[in-house]
């Protein structure tokens, strides 16, 4: 096992770039889609949550093999400046994984802004904030110390959501484990390990996520004392 552990650790930045990447992508375009969701415009409106609907609604894994294998046969797209990247199985998994996760990533961004006191705003909008400025100092914020635990759990799926990019040659974490299983036949040993890289991945991360909100929070905890 021990054995097993040094190989499977060489998939390990893989799959933290795969990862990193998609989060980063996919919270740029949740921004837009929550904004969509949100406009009073209705056409915009239908296509943010129409969107959203998509995304949640389907398997990350057929959305896996939509983008690698579908995108293929658009000749279109194969003449475009696009092809480049989309033939290429690492960014046809981040393109999967951003795409998969900004539909949830944007609902929780609609539901902590709306989850903002209205008796904040107004409080804010009598000391003569409005724009920018009341969105800065008082809706943001708020909205991030109340999302940012869902959030957490959301960066947490993304880390496992990074093992079925081994169905399109990826040879992360999951991939090398399935190679090291087709040559050694020992499953258990394997996939203990490869379970243990991840949980010690998400460990990280969640303990990342609570010094984030203890910061967040230290003034509450100072009003209380």
């Amino acid at each position: 096992m021990l054995d097993v552990l040094k190989q499977l650790l060489a998939g390990v930045p893989l799959t933290l770039r795969l990862a990193a990447l998609a989060l980063l992508l996919g919270f740029a375009l949740a921004v837009i889609v929550a904004a969509a969701v949100s406009s009073s415009v209705r056409p915009l409106r239908w296509i943010g949550k129409g969107y959203v609907e998509v995304f949640r609604g389907t398997p990350l894994l057929v959305q896996i093999f939509l983008i690698y294998y579908g995108l293929g046969q658009i000749p279109e797209l194969r003449q475009s400046f696009l092809w480049p990247f989309l033939r290429e199985p690492y960014w046809c998994a981040i393109v999967a994984l951003a795409m998969n996760t900004s539909a949830y990533t944007a609902e929780i961004i609609r539901g902590a802004i709306q989850s903002v006191p209205a008796g904040e705003i107004e409080a804010a909008r009598a000391c003569g904030m409005s724009g920018l400025l009341l969105r800065r100092r008082i809706i943001w914020p708020i909205a991030l110390r109340q999302g940012l635990a869902v959030y957490g759990s959301e960066m947490i799926l993304m880390i496992k959501a990074t093992s079925l990019a081994s169905i399109i040659t990826l040879t992360e974490v999951t991939g090398i484990a399935y190679k090291i299983t087709s040559d050694t036949y020992r499953v258990m040993e394997v996939f203990i390990v490869a379970g243990a890289i991840y949980l010690a991945l998400n460990f990280a991360i969640t303990l990342a996520i609570a010094l984030i909100e203890r910061r967040l929070l230290a003034h509450h905890a100072a009003q209380r004392t």
